[in-house]
């Protein structure tokens, strides 16, 4: 039988300080600021904010382990060039924020979201910009960022989504947001493709909402205002999500005075697993578990194959004695690097065709300006200009379709670019991708 992915916990005696909550206070503007982010980037934003949060003002650099680091964020702990992209990006960000100083005098202001970092020895060392700082750490107007539920998105726009609404759920709306300031926060402003409402609507509106319902502890319902058939401003409505209270678990003394919840974290088990995983499987079978995998000895990671004996029932109820032998740590071990691999497969797929998509806008893009021109000649010129054009084709296909679909054939869209850039140099200089 397949086996699901092992995804990698982070042993909790590898983690200090801040690390150890399970959710970090991240302010209103730095969260407006970051939607340009890709996914990966958002989570190692969230990430390295937790690390620091508790000495953002009383120090000038923060460290943490990169292995660590690329744990948390759910990525390979050895593709280092991808951490380094990442932390590339985020130094070249520039954060923004709008928002009223201790005075109640409006403040604006600038700051690249890291004002350096660097690997070096295995640890990744980083830094804010004191202004930047004082903001990040201000505990007046924030939103609470759960690590647990960000490791859970696969798309940027959704997470972006959820932070942007999560700080609203006490008061059950966002309010009405300008669809320019959608497209901001959702990191779309510069593209032209998303300034149509049903494109906006059809690849980020519904595909986020959707995913911030399935994978967050939160409902979103969006709402449309209009002034006459034209949309201007959305809101979403917000409730909590019954089916995922497990991100909410109760975090007094019970649970953590048993004696399995303290052997969890013997083994490394962070404190908010340990108390999930009690939680949802019941102490008695998660003391069996945990029997189960002492018992199979040589395990390299007992908290990864904890947590596969406890997914995949490995040897039964209980861990005593199931129809289905479970799996060696080495079989494990090879799942998860099939799983990633899988994972690079869909990225790698996801690029191409984005890359195909970007190339379609192109050329849409193109063919729309040389109608413009065409269509603004004189009728000699215009005649003269398909005649010079169909001259050059050689094929009875190209020729046929471009007799029926003049200069928007798309089978002569390559021809019909560098005949019309020939005939006037620069036609498509400056022309703005369109998405």
């Amino acid at each position: 039988m397949a086996r699901k992915a092992i995804q990698e916990d982070i042993p909790q005696r590898a983690l200090t300080g801040a690390l150890r909550r399970g959710s970090v206070k991240k302010n209103v503007a730095a969260i407006h600021v970051s939607g340009k982010l890709t996914l990966l980037q958002r989570k190692l934003s969230n990430v390295l904010l937790l690390n620091a949060y508790d000495h953002l003002i009383t120090r000038q650099k923060h460290a943490i382990d990169a292995r660590t680091l690329c744990l948390m964020i759910g990525y390979n702990s050895n593709d280092m060039d991808t951490l380094k992209d990442s932390l590339r990006s985020l130094a070249e960000t520039v954060a923004e924020w709008d928002m009223l100083n201790e005075k109640g005098q409006q403040e604006w202001g600038v700051s690249a979201l890291l004002s350096y970092a660097k690997l070096s020895g295995g640890v990744c060392e980083y830094a804010y910009s004191p202004a930047l700082a004082e903001k990040l750490h201000d505990p007046k107007i924030f939103a609470l960022i759960n690590l647990n539920i960000q490791r859970r998105f696969t798309s940027g726009h959704a997470l972006a989504l959820y932070e942007n609404c999560f700080r609203f759920v006490r008061t059950g709306s966002t309010g009405w947001w300008p669809l320019d300031l959608f497209r901001r926060l959702m990191g779309v402003e510069d593209s032209a493709y998303y300034e149509n409402f049903k494109q906006l609507n059809a690849k980020i509106i519904k595909p986020a909402v959707a995913e911030v319902n399935k994978s967050s502890n939160i409902v979103l319902t969006p709402e449309f205002r209009k002034q006459g058939r034209v949309v201007t401003d959305l809101r979403f409505l917000i409730r909590e999500n019954p089916q995922l209270a497990m991100f909410d678990i109760d975090d007094g003394a019970g649970l953590r005075s048993s004696l399995t919840y303290n052997r969890l974290l013997a083994m490394g088990v962070s404190d908010r697993l340990a108390r999930q995983w009690i939680s949802e499987h019941g102490e008695a079978h998660v003391r069996g578990k945990l029997e189960y995998v002492a018992g199979q000895g040589g395990v390299k990671s007992p908290v990864r194959y904890l947590a596969a004996a406890l997914r995949d029932d490995y040897a039964g109820p209980d861990g005593a004695g199931g129809a289905e032998e479970a799996p060696s740590p080495e079989a494990v071990a090879a799942a998860e690097r099939r799983a990633q691999e899988a994972e690079r497969a869909r990225i790698d797929e996801a690029a191409r065709e984005a890359e195909l998509a970007r190339a379609r806008r192109e050329r849409a893009a193109k063919l729309a300006r040389v109608r413009e021109l065409a269509e603004g000649r004189n009728p000699t010129q215009r005649s003269s200009d398909k005649r010079l054009f169909l001259s050059r084709l050689e094929g009875e296909l190209e020729r046929a379709d471009f007799a029926r679909h003049g200069w928007a054939s798309a089978l002569n869209a390559r021809a019909i670019c560098a005949f019309w850039e020939e005939l006037q140099p620069g036609l498509f200089e400056g022309l703005e991708e369109a998405g």
